[in-house]
């Protein structure tokens, strides 16, 4: 019996730079009777070793990392073919630009940090049977794009650049057009199914991109360029 369940665990291993969210994550999982945490590391180069080393079943990666970041490591994990290890991505982020790379990396699978328990351990058993695992929002950007790159033309593209010369997201078009219609990050966050810091950051990266310090410039700029 016990030798049955044995078979049965699922072995991980941590990567993140922040030993107090290793812990976090840890403590989490192993509430799990089939989840065992067999190894932790702190950055990318420490995880492709632990990985040859100790061969398990999944590798839950942050993407932000001192030597080599979640991307980067799991790129060259999987340009060694033959990779027996799965890989998903931990992230505070929900940025097009890190999901679309994070899956051509070859990632099964990419959470954001304030993901929930249940959703976190139901994530890794997909992964393990063979599945990929996006949380909801970030699903939503990859069959978008999907759907996109399958319809847009070379010319749409060089037209879409000119009427965003700025470069943002589709997730950050959304949260310019609430933020320019009164809503606050609470109320945004709730419509979008996001985090309050989430849609903060959101906040923070459109004022960066625009070049404006305030919402009435960026309210001017905004319908300058025609982004809402």
């Amino acid at each position: 019996m016990h030798d049955s369940k044995l078979n049965k665990t699922i072995t991980i291993v941590l990567a993140d730079d922040h030993s107090l969210v290793r812990d976090g994550i840890r403590a989490l999982l192993e509430e799990e009777e089939d989840l065992d945490v067999i190894g932790e590391v702190s950055n990318g180069l420490e995880a492709i070793e632990m990985v040859g080393e100790k061969s398990p079943n999944i590798l839950i990666i942050d993407i932000r990392m001192p030597e080599l970041g979640g991307i980067e490591t799991v790129e060259r994990l999987n340009a060694k073919g033959g990779l027996k290890t799965k890989c998903i991505i931990l992230s505070m982020h929900d940025s097009e630009e890190y999901i679309l790379k994070s899956v051509q990396a070859g990632a099964n699978g990419y959470l954001l940090k304030d993901t929930g328990k249940s959703e976190f351990v139901k994530a890794i058993h997909v992964v393990h049977e063979g599945g990929k695992y996006f949380s909801g929002d970030i699903s939503d950007v990859l069959v978008n794009n999907l759907f996109k790159s399958t319809t847009t033309t070379e010319n749409a593209s060089e037209s879409k650049a000119k009427e965003n010369p700025f470069d943002l997201t589709n997730r950050e078009l959304q949260v310019l057009e609430l933020i320019l219609a009164g809503y606050t990050s609470k109320e945004i966050s709730e419509k979008l199914n996001n985090s309050k810091r989430t849609i903060d950051t959101h906040r923070f990266n459109l004022m960066k991109k625009m070049e404006v310090k305030n919402l009435i410039d960026l309210s001017k700029k905004a319908q300058q360029f025609n982004l809402v």
